[in-house]
């Protein structure tokens, strides 16, 4: 037995059953943005307006997953996974966000669930993460009521189409970042700086998610957040104040409507407006019923609200304002801890920390890790890629994970991200996340170290009985 086989088995050990995945999103990997009958989403749109997008870069043809999945589904294979977590390109199915369906792209999809069942792969399938169809953005966008309930009409469609092949539904990837991102600092598509509208994008989101649930009934069903470990800078007022602040915009807001029907009064008092936008019952669908919550986590914020504070070492790559509403003030500094390329601080402890609140202060539900990852700068050197930062970084939010669970947190399975480097939104391809390494010239996939490394971790959890430990 090898050294590195006897840390993997007496320290990443988890119970049976335990899910192994990786995850991706369809704008950042498909690709044929223009074929069979698909339509124009939020993101085509705003990686051909100048100045958006690092380099110009565009995911016209990403890493063409769409005509390269089995090839895809068979390097998951081999690496081992249990599970694959992917997202639904809204504008494949409905090419202008409701009304007639596109039989064309239903049928990628079940192609592609049917190739990952035969090699024994979990298909999760998420609804949204974050190619909203142009014409429901120029109808108003996520600000605009409507929205949330074409997407309910949209995750009854997929729903419908795809139960026979899928065992787990997500709704919306980190509504966060879709409302604020898009709507507030302009930094995402659609590139609107508007941050009462913002606030709006992000109840009709958190409404959207319920209304998809109640459409798609009994089936196994999650929502998906991303959260932040908070740390003040200092002990000072201020800062106390600027963490209590971005822990409730980032986290609270979302977390409190979906698990306990509600919004934090402190952040709603934070907020510009009255939200005379959020209706009667709106909290009840929100707090629709959830089988499993989808965490996604990759970094610690330390945060101040001293005047003249620093900028945040994870500034967007191009021109865009702050997407924290009501808390524009605050601002984010390095904690001492050592970064990745995008500059977010790295703190395993963090994950433990999320789940451990999630755990105690909101009602009983399993959980996955559903993306964590990191982005470092890769060379290819003599036909590898020896990304042992990443490597690092994977085994210590494994070790986080298991760490969780032996604290009494009903974790069941933990997703990578990314499988395969991809288009890095506002980043273009500037910035690699992937376990394999693509060249984006010619499509050529490659194994990197960690994603060796991780192959072994999910084959001795599988072959190996754990320890009660």
């Amino acid at each position: 037995m090898t050294t590195q086989e006897e840390q993997t088995r007496s320290g990443l050990r988890f119970p049976t059953g335990f899910t192994f995945g990786a995850a991706t999103s369809a704008y950042q990997i498909e690709g044929a943005v223009a074929e069979d009958g698909r339509g124009t989403s939020i993101w085509d749109t705003f990686t051909r307006t100048p100045g958006k997008i690092l380099n110009g870069h565009n995911a016209d043809t990403a890493i063409d997953h769409y005509h390269r999945f089995r090839d895809d589904v068979a390097i998951m294979a081999d690496l081992g996974l249990t599970a694959y977590r992917f997202s639904v390109s809204w504008p494949r199915i409905q090419p202008t966000g409701s009304g007639k369906v596109n039989q064309k792209g239903l049928d990628f999809y079940k192609r592609l669930t049917d190739e990952l069942r035969t090699h024994g792969i979990d298909p999760w399938l998420t609804l949204y993460h974050w190619d909203l169809p142009q014409e429901l953005e120029d109808k108003g966008g996520w600000p605009n009521r409507d929205i949330a309930y074409c997407f309910a009409d949209y995750a009854a469609t997929v729903h419908e189409a795809m139960k026979d092949h899928v065992h787990t539904f997500s709704t919306v990837n980190e509504p966060w970042c879709a409302a604020f991102l898009g709507y507030a600092s302009g930094e995402h598509a659609p590139g609107r700086r508007e941050p009462e509208n913002a606030i709006r994008g992000a109840h009709h989101l958190n409404l959207a998610h319920g209304l998809a649930v109640q459409a798609m009934g009994a089936r196994r069903v999650g929502g998906c957040v991303n959260l932040y470990a908070i740390t003040p800078e200092t002990d000072s007022a201020a800062d106390l104040d600027a963490a209590r602040r971005i822990d409730g915009l980032q986290n609270r807001f979302f977390l409190d409507a979906m698990l306990l029907g509600r919004y934090p009064e402190d952040v709603l008092a934070d907020l510009p407006g009255d939200a005379d936008f959020i209706q009667d019952g709106d909290l009840k669908i929100i707090n629709a019923p959830l089988d499993v919550l989808l965490v996604n986590y990759y970094s610690r914020f330390t945060v101040s609200g001293a005047p003249g504070g620093r900028q945040s070492a994870a500034a967007a790559p191009t021109d865009a304002g702050s997407p924290w509403v009501g808390s524009e003030h605050v601002s984010f500094a390095n904690g001492g801890r050592p970064v990745t390329a995008m500059g977010w601080e790295i703190d395993e402890g963090g994950l433990v920390e999320v789940l451990t609140r999630v755990a105690r202060d909101y009602p009983p539900i399993p959980m996955v890790v559903s993306e964590n990852g990191a982005a470092f700068d890769d060379v290819i050197e003599d036909g590898r890629v020896h990304d042992g930062q990443r490597q690092a970084y994977v085994e210590a939010h494994l070790g986080a994970c298991k760490a969780a669970i032996e604290a009494g947190v009903p974790l069941e399975g933990y997703f990578a991200w990314s499988l395969m480097d991809n288009f890095e939104w506002a980043w273009g391809y500037g910035k690699r996340f992937g376990l394999v390494h693509v060249d984006f010239d010619t499509q050529e996939r490659l194994m990197k170290d960690s994603a060796l490394w991780y192959a072994e971790i999910i084959r001795q959890n599988r072959t190996h009985e754990p320890t009660d430990s």
